[in-house]
């Protein structure tokens, strides 16, 4: 069984044996019945041995002291080793966390954005989640165990969020990730805010990964990343007593393969939805998005309009960074490959790195690279493919007048037969659009506890160390929960 109720039943060689292991964790205000493979192992053995005295004594009844002495010194003995088998399990709330029902704003769901934006339709129009693999609260939970767990590399010293860091967007701070062997990855790490919404479906700054359940697996198999194969990823997971229980819950048996690892992972990345920011707010206050948000400043209006309309005779920015979500445009056939990579003019030529062309093998796709969301772009600096702009204020530079010649230039940043299309902004326009940027940021998404550290001492009424998994059926929301410890954090060893 999991979490909220004793594992019972258990047949431990000819005993039927029924157990259930209350404890508390400094810090923690709640206890959680659990128990882990290791744990079971010890008592199994502590059984079998009780059955050989227990044998003796009804021989020898003068040995019936003998029996209860020997079972109180192997209880003793064992206890220890009870207590520290699953010292090492996440933490874990003692109802599931609700990933399942996002109660999505009305922006979300239908568009108000006019002319060629509005055409892209809604965020949910652009939900890459396949029917084979819709998110559960079992699936999602146990992807976030996998996303968080430093045990899946080589050298057990980095995990998925070693390279999306919460409080970052799921971005990395630095320009470029380091791997478990201080080796530093080709391009910068890119947010995961939002990535349901990338219409393509299509992964990685040059969309090599077909779909998120392709995705999510190349870390662990890249040398520099993670070091493994998915052999031994797999093994590493198995090894782990908390990992069958979660199996469970979520595909109803306790098999680990790579194809499941893909889908938990798949699961969670999708409940990364960012949709209560200060736009958000102001967004339900009025009908269009163009209209002024109460909430907002005048300068952060302003931002706004020049991000959604062509005051000026611009291409809008929104053209790009489509829908309420502003994520990746609607992808466009080319050569038989549907994508919404674009070349923004970064460099005049691209001889080192060649972007969507080494997937696709067409010189047409040089210097084409996937379009990120801009849900909490403040936070998640530094920015493009390479990391090579460390503000904002220098992107909106780019924008105004650093355009370069590309062969390969997005024809929205064109002007025909005259070169880059630069927008020219003036000073006040540069910092309203900065301003208005800083307005997409989700505190509450930066800090959900449903996304956290399972790893990390948390620090609220609601969380306990789980070895078994949450209760199936019993579900919370993030906000019915305590915060996690920041001051402090607290790893298990190893870590």
């Amino acid at each position: 069984m999991l979490g909220g109720a004793p594992i019972s039943g258990r047949s431990l060689g000819d005993s039927q044996f029924q157990w259930s292991c209350k404890f508390t964790v400094k810090g923690l205000r709640s206890v959680q019945p659990w128990a882990s493979t290791d744990a079971l192992v010890i008592m199994r053995r502590c059984i079998r041995l009780l059955g050989s005295f227990s044998t003796i004594s009804r021989s020898i009844p003068s040995l019936g002291l003998l029996h209860a002495l020997a079972a109180c010194l192997t209880a003793i003995a064992i206890w220890p080793s009870v207590l520290t088998a699953s010292a090492d399990g996440p933490f874990l709330p003692e109802q599931m966390f609700d990933y399942e029902h996002i109660a999505l704003p009305d922006h979300f769901r239908q568009t108000a954005l006019p002319g060629r934006a509005g055409r892209s339709g809604a965020a949910i129009d652009h939900d890459n989640t396949p029917a084979e693999n819709p998110v559960t609260n079992a699936g999602a939970t146990l992807g976030r165990v996998l996303f968080y767990d430093r045990r899946l590399s080589a050298n057990g010293t980095v995990s998925c969020s070693s390279c999306h860091v919460q409080e970052h967007g799921f971005s990395d701070p630095r320009r470029l990730s380091v791997g478990f062997a201080q080796g530093v990855t080709r391009r910068h790490s890119m947010s995961l805010s939002n990535a349901r919404f990338n219409r393509s479906g299509r992964f990685f700054w040059d969309e090599r990964a077909a779909t998120l359940e392709d995705q999510v697996l190349m870390p662990f198999q890249d040398r520099v990343e993670m070091g493994l194969t998915l052999d031994r990823l797999v093994e590493i997971v198995s090894d782990q007593p908390y990992y069958p229980p979660l199996f469970e819950a979520a595909f109803g048996s306790a098999s680990i393969d790579s194809d499941r690892v893909a889908r938990a992972l798949a699961q969670f990345v999708r409940s990364l939805v960012s949709f209560e920011s200060r736009y958000d707010f102001g967004r339900k206050a009025v009908r269009r998005p163009r209209a002024s948000f109460p909430n907002f400043s005048e300068q952060e209006n302003r931002g706004k309009r020049l991000f959604m309309t062509n005051e000026g005779g611009r291409t809008p920015c929104v053209v790009c960074h489509q829908t309420e979500a502003f994520v990746s445009g609607t992808p466009r056939g080319r050569n038989g490959q549907r994508t919404s990579a674009t070349n923004n003019g970064l460099d005049p030529i691209s001889p080192v790195d060649r972007g969507l062309a080494e997937f696709t093998m067409n010189g047409a796709d040089t210097g084409r690279f996937k379009v990120p969301s801009l849900r909490n772009i403040a936070v998640s600096a530094p920015y493009m493919h390479d990391g090579r702009f460390t503000t904002l204020e220098q992107v909106v530079d780019h924008y105004s007048s650093g355009i370069q010649d590309h062969p390969n230039l997005d024809r929205s940043l064109r002007v025909w037969l005259l070169g880059p299309d630069n927008y020219d902004f003036a000073p006040s326009e540069k910092a309203a659009l900065v301003a208005f940027l800083h307005t997409l940021t989700d505190q509450r998404f930066l800090a959900d506890e449903r996304f956290s550290d399972p790893f990390l001492q948390p620090d609220g009424p609601s969380i306990t160390r789980i070895e078994n998994g949450p209760a199936a059926g019993d579900i919370i929301t993030g906000q019915d929960t305590g915060n996690l410890s920041r001051e402090r954090p607290h790893r298990r060893s190893g870590f």
